[in-house]
């Protein structure tokens, strides 16, 4: 969990999309997209992102109608 948790945070060292950092956590685990495993993985990060928002180790903004995650300064 741990693990999970770290990497996403360091993915958000620059301003990431939830897709950005999805696709690198099925590059660096060699997961193969399919809708099953983009509905589960993707709630999972999700929950992970959620979860450092609350702990304000991440905060996110709106640009161009995307929702960016960075580290929270």
């Amino acid at each position: 969990v741990q693990e999970i948790s770290d990497k996403i945070y360091s993915l958000c060292s620059r301003e990431s999309t939830f897709e950005d950092i999805l696709k690198a956590i099925f590059d660096e685990y060699d997961l193969t997209m399919n809708p099953n495993q983009y509905v589960l993985i993707g709630s999972t990060v999700r929950s992970y992102l959620s979860y450092l928002y609350e702990d304000e180790k991440l905060c996110f903004e709106f640009k161009d109608n995307k929702m960016y995650w960075k580290q929270h300064r």
